[in-house]
């Protein structure tokens, strides 16, 4: 907890106290929206892991032979019934968001209304998650995929689509800005329309199509009560594919909030970062690490940032990651620790893919590879010990964050919960006159 420690006392040009202010505390689940841009709220969101295989279990034979419950689904693709404990465990670990993907269709009733009872397990978790200080990005996922159906039958999927986000806007509308709604996962975006490797037919209607229904998200976000229209939100690239999210067909919703940012996934190299063992499409690789592997990596990432992060637009990795079968165990951290960097280098938010005892155990509640975490918490200190002072987060440390930081302090110029964390040059935990002089000393030295 970031303190900030104020009093009508000057010595040297530098404010003492005796009276403490919370700056930085745990999120309230109802408050109020903060006043800052959604670069900043990325940036705060530090790095993220997802709650997989869990609410966005989905298929018939779950109804069939489950017992109607929604631990049912929760349990089907082999998670434990989520506890407390676990949410609490990713918080312990370092992580500062969780993902949790969900297929609303489940026990879905009639008119498309979202059952109650599974409305309130995904409310229960995300209850968890941010009462243990966890940003929380809930989307619409993969839902035994009924969005491939869009192109041939758009009328009845808009209106299963509008239904859904009309109710978990609802349902949501005065939780903080600690949550943020996903508008899809990988969905947005279809072969039935256009093949990428098959020339540009029907390239336009599917872009068109994408944009259509991420514009349809905000609308519904937007126009919803409680804090929804300010909320924070991720509008899913173009099968949330790096280059075809690049490309100029793919389009931003307008937002009268001006608060989105976009989402996509990195299983780059497929050969290594999806393939168990060798496909019809290609060959399963055992390892990563080579200088072109890094290249690719770098080149990516730095598509993503000159399109979109230069331009004010925020990106989030929803997904990244590898499985571990048939995998190189220095490999895997190589290659997640990579990703990680690389992404929270250039102000994203990586989200690690995650299912039940891949990375994380869920009956300890701790990660299964101590390194991994280790290596991953390093890129996030990284960037933390960088940025120390930058009190206005443009990325340096100048007089500018010296005048600020004193301004702060008179109680006359407002710090943004990342800046004042950011604030604290000392590390004490709290931000005061010390951490004035200490600035001040880093800029002449």
């Amino acid at each position: 907890m970031i303190k900030k420690i104020f009093a009508g006392a000057m010595a040297a040009g530098i404010l003492w106290c005796s009276c403490t202010a919370s700056v930085s505390a745990l999120p309230q689940k109802q408050s109020s929206m903060r006043d800052i841009t959604t670069a900043q709220l990325v940036k705060d969101m530090g790095i993220g892991i997802n709650l997989g295989n869990t609410y966005e279990s989905c298929g018939d034979w779950i109804a069939q032979w489950g017992d109607g419950t929604p631990e049912s689904y929760e349990t089907a693709w082999g998670s434990p019934v989520i506890t407390q404990q676990m949410i609490q465990g990713y918080a312990d670990a370092g992580f500062d968001t969780l993902r949790v993907p969900v297929a609303w269709s489940n026990m879905m009733e009639d008119n498309y209304t979202i059952s109650d009872k599974y409305l309130s397990a995904v409310q229960e978790v995300v209850d968890w998650a941010m009462d243990c200080g966890l940003y929380v990005i809930l989307n619409l996922h993969y839902d035994s995929g009924w969005l491939a159906n869009f192109p041939t039958d758009k009328e009845n999927c808009m209106e299963k689509y509008k239904r859904i986000w009309t109710q978990v806007s609802d349902a949501f509308a005065d939780y903080s800005d600690y949550l943020v709604f996903e508008s899809q996962n990988e969905e947005l975006g279809w072969e039935s329309l256009w093949n990428r490797w098959g020339g540009t037919e029907g390239e336009t209607d599917s872009y068109a199509l994408v944009n259509e229904i991420n514009q349809t998200f905000v609308d519904i976000i937007r126009s919803s009560g409680g804090n929804n229209p300010q909320r924070h939100l991720l509008i899913s690239g173009y099968n949330t594919d790096v280059e075809l999210t690049c490309d100029s067909l793919f389009q931003m919703p307008n937002d009268p909030a001006g608060r989105c940012a976009v989402s996509v996934h990195y299983y780059t190299p497929s050969g290594f970062a999806i393939l168990e063992e060798d496909a019809s499409w290609g060959k399963m690789r055992s390892t990563w690490g080579t200088d072109d592997d890094y290249a690719e990596l770098n080149r990516n990432m730095d598509l993503l940032k000159t399109t979109y992060v230069d331009k004010g637009i925020p990106v989030i990795i929803g997904e990244y990651g590898c499985p571990k079968k048939n995998k190189e165990e220095e490999s895997v951290r190589r290659f997640l620790s990579s990703v990680c960097e690389a992404a929270y280098s250039r102000d994203m938010c990586p989200v690690m893919w995650d299912v039940t005892d891949l990375h994380y155990n869920r009956s300890s509640c701790k990660m299964l590879d101590d390194t991994l975490m280790q290596q991953l918490l390093a890129v996030k200190q990284s960037g933390e010990t960088t940025l120390t002072g930058d009190c206005n987060e443009d990325g340096i440390v100048s007089v500018t964050d010296a005048v600020l930081l004193q301004q702060y302090l008179l109680d006359s110029k407002p710090l943004s919960e990342t800046a004042a964390t950011l604030a604290d040059c000392n590390g004490d935990g709290s931000v005061n006159g010390l951490d004035l002089a200490v600035l001040r000393q880093k800029l002449t030295a």
